[in-house]
């Protein structure tokens, strides 16, 4: 965190627990469990503006927190500019710490205030990924004979086919990736799950001309120019670029992971193998972003539905 270290002072002291050594010392926690690096940025970005809030109005221990005050820090988040989705991130990086002094510090006579304040709620709206349309339209615009054309087009399409999420697309190594089958293993997943993914013969094609224009030495699978692995910065900027040369709206690289999931499903493809694939340890998760469109449902009764059908 960036907050300011108290130098020399416990974690609890005259039985008082104060939070910026307490959120040190719960992340310090969090990486001793070798959690992600995306986790571990997800509470500390949550526990950095909870501190925040907590300093501005002079709240120094845990002791001193009320359920108020983790309401009014969810109504400052709303004013400062946060998404519903980002609100619900910070509510759940607090509510983790909470309970994590509550059971490791256990603080003498005191009731965690986290217990009294739901969860903020989120529409439920359906989240569509990248049109397909866009799609074939960001493959015109990587068009061209260069090592960043053949890179880009090959990437994009390695993004809808296989429906990785971008960190792990962008940890896949060489050794990874089976050229042949199509098959490609995601060493560390969510939750540092192993899994494989899949593409198919465009993408295998588009690939392997990628690789022949390649003269790096990298074991990295997706590279820049300079032949260094290529960041999350750079695959965004990357993909800002081509959207604009395209015309579109740029999409995110999580949107391509959408996509591959909702045209999963409207292809006929079951839910339980999608599950699989995308490395979600439980299907009420998709129900995040895979809610289907009016179009959907009422393409799924004409197919479907019972009378039609005698």
């Amino acid at each position: 965190m960036t907050t300011k270290k108290i130098e020399l002072l416990p974690t609890s002291l005259l039985g008082m627990t104060y939070l910026q050594t307490a959120a040190e010392s719960f992340l310090t926690d969090r990486k001793a469990q070798k959690l992600a690096k995306g986790t571990l940025i997800f509470y500390t970005h949550g526990l950095r503006s909870f501190v925040t809030f907590c300093e501005g109005r002079a709240i120094k221990t845990a002791e001193g927190i009320t359920p108020q005050d983790i309401k009014e820090f969810l109504l400052w988040l709303e004013e400062n500019g946060h998404n519903p989705g980002g609100i619900h991130a910070c509510y759940r990086a607090v509510k983790t710490f909470l309970l994590w002094i509550e059971n490791e510090l256990e603080p003498e006579n005191w009731k965690n205030p986290i217990r009294k304040v739901k969860a903020p709620k989120m529409a439920k709206e359906p989240i569509e990924g990248i049109d397909l349309t866009d799609f074939a339209k960001l493959l015109q615009a990587c068009q061209g004979k260069g090592f960043t054309a053949i890179r880009d087009s090959a990437l994009i399409r390695f993004l809808l086919d296989t429906g990785a999420r971008a960190s792990e697309v962008l940890a896949i190594t060489l050794r990874d990736v089976d050229f042949t089958t199509g098959q490609v293993l995601i060493r560390q997943g969510k939750g540092r799950k192993p899994r494989f993914v899949f593409f198919g013969k465009r993408t295998r094609k588009a690939l392997r001309e990628y690789i022949r224009t390649r003269k790096d030495t990298s074991p990295a699978l997706w590279v820049s120019e300079a032949g260094e692995p290529l960041l999350y910065t750079g695959l965004r900027l990357m993909i800002q670029r081509r959207s604009r040369k395209a015309g579109i709206e740029p999409p995110s690289p999580h949107d391509f992971r959408r996509a591959f999931a909702l045209e999963y499903l409207r292809a006929g493809g079951d839910i339980f193998t999608l599950q699989k694939i995308m490395g979600h340890a439980d299907i009420t998760v998709l129900r995040r972003y895979l809610a289907q469109t009016d179009t959907d449902t009422q393409e799924g009764h004409a197919r479907f539905g019972p009378v039609d059908r005698l």
